[in-house]
Order: C-alpha cells, then sequence, then structure tokens
C-alpha cells in the first residue's frame, strides 16, 4: 500500500500531524497510523479551551489491535473537536488529513513547529529508508 504524505503538514514520530494555518493549528493522526492501527472504535479528545503543551498527551485512540496515546506536536488552547469522529471513530479512515482531523488549536508559538518532521523525512522514518 502506498501512503499519502502531504507536503503542507508537520510530522511526529509517533505519527500526529499538525497543519499550520495562520494561529491555528489542525491536528490529527497519519494515514499510515490509521493503517497500523486497524479498525479504530473509540477516540478520546481534549475538550474545548483545554490547554495543550508540545509533546504532552491530549488523548488516546483505540483499535481492535491497540490504545495509542495522541501527543501534541505544539502547545495552545483547543478551540474544536472533530464532534463526528468522537461519535464514529471509524470514519477517520475515510480521510485522515481532511474530514478526519481531531482538533484544531489556537497555538502559542509557531516556531514549536521547526521540531517536527517534514513529509520526507516522516515518509523516510515509516518506510524504512
Amino acid at each position: 500500500m502506498s501512503f499519502e504524505y502531504p507536503q503542507d503538514l508537520r510530522y511526529l514520530d509517533s505519527h500526529e500531524y499538525v497543519r499550520l494555518d495562520g494561529d491555528i493549528a489542525t491536528i490529527g493522526i497519519s494515514e499510515f497510523a490509521v493503517d497500523q492501527l486497524g479498525d479504530i472504535v473509540f477516540l478520546e479528545l481534549p475538550d474545548i479551551s483545554d490547554a495543550i503543551n508540545l509533546g504532552d498527551k491530549f488523548g488516546t485512540v483505540e483499535s481492535v489491535k491497540a490504545v495509542e496515546e495522541l501527543k501534541s506536536p505544539i502547545s495552545g488552547t483547543v478551540i474544536e473537536r472533530n464532534e463526528f469522529l468522537i461519535n464514529d471513530p471509524e470514519q477517520i479512515a475515510d480521510d485522515p488529513y481532511r474530514d478526519g482531523w481531531l482538533i484544531k488549536v489556537r497555538i502559542n508559538d509557531a516556531a514549536e513547529i521547526e521540531d517536527a518532521m517534514t513529509a520526507d523525512e516522516y515518509r523516510a522514518l515509516v518506510e524504512g529508508e
């Protein structure tokens, strides 16, 4: 299977991605991570107005195979969460980079994203290049 690695995203080695749009960060998990997890059965996300910090756990994703902690690629305040996925978590597999986003955060410091991997670096990591 060939995975998509959108170039406008930054990635963590724990398979979260972040897309910046001004001071708003959209956070989700990569197509590779969704494939590795298998059927996703439960999603736990933070509440609106919760503060999250770079590298900290902000929720969990549970599949028939495993429960994985979600780690934040950036610090900020949660301004939106994908309620549709909370109610129907398996839908994340349909389009993890667009409709399958998890949370939106008003960021504290855009420079934090510099520590995350580019699409090419992430592809090399997961494909073992």
